[in-house]
Parts: structure tokens; sequence; C-alpha cells
């Protein structure tokens, strides 16, 4: 078979090797890379089935860009689903199931509190005093962002300062954490143990695997689990979370968009599930505050088990885009200097102004005639004053913006038509982004449309996806659509194994080296080592994009160390969107993270001359794990497959 290189030649932007080895084209005999045929085995023990028993509930927290919550069920009593205490501390016209995604540290950078009461506090700040605290909002979508996403990405707090997006993240959960442990004991009567709990995160499905571990990270710096005890925490896709729930609900339970309302003869108590037949397949529109998830999935009777037909897609589309545009809009009127210096200025006034907005943003509608008001902070008027020399009114009036006048009150009046225009270019992309879908073959033949996440409470958004697509399907919108993905992430820790085919968004494979072949293989390609000659940097493919893989079903490799000595291998993983990938130096392909064996004692007395490390990796679950054996002696290796520090 072929002999293989763990460095990964990425010419000369690797200077110090991060493995053992350097280059093949500068060392050759390093870990040999046998590939062994059949790649995948299917693992038919359900494991998960034994462990699940130890977890008295299961908590699921809804960590969103705009608000977040938590829900919870006891796994005795899996049907009932709580979510959590009303807040303290709610805005007018919004409902205080979830709590608003901010959080405030003290000067001295220390947690001071989450949420409404983090945003209140900071409100009631002296503008001076204010300037030192850090108040963050809207932070989680840097997760989606950042390319290079590390352990130490850096977020920054609404005064300009610059904190640890880590530290951020843990103090979040570890306040989800405290909260849910203080409502349970409540609700027990007796102290609630953090070991009791099998914790669920959601995320978006179109969010790369860094983020998804920079999430597992800063959950274990919370202390809701630990890398010793990882099964205690599952990473959940939000639209998957969705879809769960979704399949379960009543028809009572959700409002029906198209007029075709000849709901197919089901009764009241039926669930849509019966109004699934044998292999429904339907898509989920998972719009959130930051991001637009697209997933597709087909449904299989009895048990209800899901098989994802397509792979996750989306992108940043979520109803921020919309404060995106009324910030823009705010800088053609006062001037984008301006209100660059007012946001740092005054920062608390900023948030009350996106606050004011956000309430109006709530009551936009399609057939609205009348004007919506906005009203401006005193300290908006008062500064602008300051930095301008003539009234805010002045600036409306010499701007030429239609649609926006002053009003004597002190507020923006918007007509109907300037809102509109607002959320006109983040639901277009929904809109192209779902015809793009509705494109392909396996999303031809869908029959619901499940609208969820907060963004598809706008009535904008839902009648736009009716006119564009009432005509293919039947489009439904739970009744308590915010909190759909909530509680459909409980029922996911119930039963980790209701998704039992996921698509992989991505192509992932090794750097390997195989015999080389004249006419087939490029001449810059060939390496000739003690005569033999090989051909550098083939692409070992573990798994195509989008390809099906059924959950437990294993990609199975063997690695040989290249001295007997060698106690650590690390092999480079290489990513790309494409499936046709023969060489890791095509295009478009990655480095994207690392696959860590940790040989330290495996070793036995006798360890034979060719040790042989097998190791198997999982693509079908939410996460991508891996282990090892070293086959000579049936031990366990350790190993890490890592795509943040590499």
């Amino acid at each position: 078979m072929a002999d293989k290189d763990a460095g990964g030649s990425d010419g000369p932007r690797e200077t110090a090797p991060t493995s053992a080895y350097s280059s093949p084209a500068r060392s050759l005999g390093d870990t040999g890379i046998t590939p062994l045929s059949p790649s995948h085995i299917v693992n038919d023990t359900d494991s998960n089935v034994s462990e699940q028993q130890s977890f008295l509930v299961v908590v699921a927290i809804d960590f969103g860009t705009t608000s977040s919550g938590y829900a919870y069920s006891f796994t005795k009593e899996p049907e009932c689903i709580h979510v959590m205490r009303r807040w303290e501390g709610g805005d007018p016209g919004v409902s205080n199931q979830k709590t608003p995604t901010t959080i405030l540290l003290t000067p001295e950078r220390t947690f001071h509190s989450f949420g409404y009461a983090a945003r209140d506090f900071y409100h009631d700040l002296d503008p001076n005093e204010a300037k030192q605290w850090l108040y963050l909002e809207k932070f989680k979508m840097k997760l989606h962002t950042t390319g290079d996403l590390t352990m130490d990405t850096d977020l920054t707090a609404a005064n300009g300062k610059k904190v640890k997006a880590l530290e951020i993240f843990a103090y979040a959960l570890q306040y989800f954490k405290e909260q849910a442990l203080k409502e349970l004991s409540d609700q027990a009567g007796s102290e609630f143990e953090n070991s009791d709990v099998r914790w669920v995160i959601t995320v978006p499905a179109i969010w790369k695997q860094p983020a998804k571990q920079f999430m597992r990270q800063a959950a274990y710096q919370a202390g809701l689990a630990s890398p010793e005890n990882s099964e205690q925490l599952i990473i959940a896709l939000e639209p998957e979370a969705a879809s769960i729930y979704c399949r379960k609900l009543r028809l009572h339970q959700m409002i029906e968009l198209s007029s075709k309302a000849a709901v197919n003869g089901y009764s009241g108590s039926d669930t849509v599930g019966a109004g699934f037949t044998q292999g429904d397949k339907y898509v989920v529109v998972d719009s959130g505050g930051g991001t637009v998830d697209l997933t597709v999935h087909q449904i299989r009777l009895p048990e209800g088990h899901l098989k994802e037909l397509y792979k996750a897609t989306g992108g940043p589309y979520g109803s921020l885009g919309v404060d995106y545009e009324f910030e823009k809009l705010l800088c053609k009127i006062f001037g984008e200097d301006f209100i660059e210096q007012f946001k740092i200025k005054r920062p608390a006034a900023w948030v009350d102004l996106m606050i004011a907005f956000e309430s109006r943003k709530r009551a936009a509608a399609p057939d609205r005639t009348n004007p919506l008001n906005i009203t401006l902070p005193f300290s908006f008027i008062d500064y602008y004053k300051k930095f301008r020399g003539h009234s805010v009114e002045h600036a409306l009036r010499k701007s030429n913006v239609d649609f926006v006048k002053w009003s004597s009150q002190g507020m923006l009046r918007m007509s109907p038509d300037a809102m509109n225009a607002l959320f006109k270019p983040t639901i277009d992309s929904i809109i192209e982004h779902l015809r793009d879908l509705f494109q392909k073959p396996e999303v031809s033949t869908v029959k619901f449309l499940f609208l969820v996440g907060g963004f598809a409470e706008a009535p904008l958004l839902q009648q736009a996806v009716q006119a564009a697509f009432g005509d293919k399907c039947r489009i439904i919108i739970p009744q308590d659509v915010g909190l759909t993905i909530l509680k459909g992430a409980v029922l996911f820790g119930l039963d980790p194994a209701v998704i039992k085919v996921r698509r992989s968004p991505l192509t992932y494979g090794v750097g390997v080296l195989n015999r080389y072949m004249e006419g087939k293989h490029p001449p810059e390609k060939l390496l000739v080592k003690d005569g033999t000659r090989w051909c550098t940097d083939v692409f070992d493919k573990f798994i195509s994009a989008d390809q099906s893989v059924a959950l437990g079903e294993l990609v199975k490799r063997s690695y040989t160390p290249a001295k007997p000595s060698q106690l650590v291998i690390v092999i480079n993983i290489y990513s790309s969107e494409h499936d046709d990938v023969s060489f890791i130096t095509d295009p478009g392909v990655k480095k994207c993270g690392t696959l860590r064996l940790d040989l330290t004692g495996t070793s036995g007395t006798a360890v034979p001359a060719r040790r042989e490390i097998q190791t198997l990796m999982q693509f079908g679950d939410t996460e991508i794990k891996a282990t090892a054996i070293d086959i000579a002696t049936s031990k366990s290796v350790k190993v890490g497959i890592d795509f943040l520090n590499y």
C-alpha cells in the first residue's frame, strides 16, 4: 500500500512543522499510512443507550444571536418540557420566555450580569462611568464570520475595548448553568448536582467544525462538562432540533400560511406526524437573529426517525441584517462620522436607540398603512447638535431621505415603505437561497416547509416565503415559533439517535504517498526515495461533500509510526467544498485540522517491528469524532481531532 507522510506539504507556509516531521519533499519514511478497504464499517452497537440512564434531566441551552434561553425535561417524564421561568425586566411587546443575549463585565473585567439585567444596569450608569464597563451584545455572529477562529479570538465591547471571545461565551454558559441548576433545585426541593444533568447546546447547522469545537471548549471552561466526560454535553444543530419538534406538532399547535387549508382531513388531535406519510420530505427554514439555516429531512415511520437529504445550507441572513440597514439609514441622514462617534461616546444611548428600533421592527407588516415612530434618545439629539452645530430636524430636512420625517415629539417617523425597505435585502437573500435549494433534485418533492426561529415571527418574511413557495408545498409556522428550537433540543438530548442519516457539508481527507504511475500522475509530484518512485500529496478521501453518512458509520484507516520509538503521530486533515479532489494542493483544498495519535503508555513488553494504529472516524454525528486502537495490543490509543489549535 502507500507510504505516507504526516506533515502535509503545504509549501513554505509551514515554517516549523507542527508535527514531528517535515513535509514529504524534505524527508520521507514518515508514518506509513495504509488505507484499509473496506473503509466504511457500520457500528451496530447502540452505545448511547447505556449511558442515557445516568442523567436525571436534560437541559438545553439555546444560545441565540439576539436572545437566549433554556428548557429542560426530566428523563423520567420526557413528554413534559419545561421552558425556563419568566425573566425580570422584559421589553414591551416582546414575550419574555427568552432573554437578550447581552453580557456586562465590570471595569475589572469580571462577570456582572446577563440579559435584561445587564442591559438595564448598563443603561442606568452615568455616561462617563459607562465607558469603563464592558457591554457585549450580538456577539455570537463572530464565530460564524471569523475565518481563522482560535481560542484567542477577540470580541469588541460597546466601548471599543477587546475581550477574549472564549471568556465571554464561557461566562454566558456558566450563567445559564447556574440559573438552570438553581431552578431545578427549587423544583426538586433538594440540591441538584451538575453531574445529574445532560447539557445540550444549540448551534447553527452551517457552522464549520472550529466554531462547534469552540462552543464545546467554552462549555468545558464554564464547567458544564469536561474533556474526560465529554458525553455529558451534546452539540445540537438548530434546524435539526426544530425539525425534531415539528414532526411532533399537533394541528392546533401550528399556523398554516397557505390558503390551501383543506387540511387533508386530519382531526385536531392528529400530529403533523399523522399528516406525514411514510417517506415525506420537508424543509426547515430556521431564521434567527444572525443566520438562516436550511435543512431538508425525510421522515421514516413508525419511529419517526429522520434522514437528512441534502447538506445544510444558509448564510448570515438573520434579522440583524435589518438592524444593519437601519444603521446605514441613520448614517445616510446624520453622517457616518457622527454615528461612529456616537456609538463610542454614548454607548448606552446607542443601545437604547436599537431597543426602540427593535420594538418598531416587530410592528412592521405587509398591510400596515400608518407610520412607525422611533424615539430618539435625548442624548442623541443633544450630541448631534454639539457635533454638527445644527439640529436633528435640520439634518432630516436636508437629507433627502424620503419616507423618514421628524415628528415634534422627538421621534423619527418612518413610513411603512421605509421600514419594509430595511427588511428587503435580508428577505431577498433568504428567498434567493431557498430558490436555489428548491432547484436541487433531492428537494423538488418537498411536501412541507416549516418556518421557525425568531425572525419567522416577521409577517414580511412569512408573506415573502408564502408568495414564492406557497404553490410548491405547505408552509407551516409552529405557534411558539421562537421556542421551537429550544424544545426540539431537549427532545434531541433525550434521544440523540433520532437523526439516523446526515450529509457531510465538506469533503475531508489526508495527504498520502502513493506508488508513482507513469501517465497517471503529474511529473512534478514524482519523488524518488531508496529507488522507489512515489507520488506525493495524494488526497486520501475520508468522506465527500454531501455524502450520506449513517449515525455510527465509521471510516477506518490504519497508520504506522515511522520509527518504533515514536510516541506521537500527527496527521494533517484537509477539507474542500468540492468532491472531486485528487491532490491536497488542488485549488479550494485547505488544511482544516489535525488528527493526533498519542502512543505513550500503549507499548507492551514486545513492540512489533511494524505497529498498526487503527483509527476510526465518525462523520454521522453533529461533531466529527475519532477513536483509535493499537492492533498488536488491542489497547485503545488516545486520539485528538482538533479543528481549532492546529
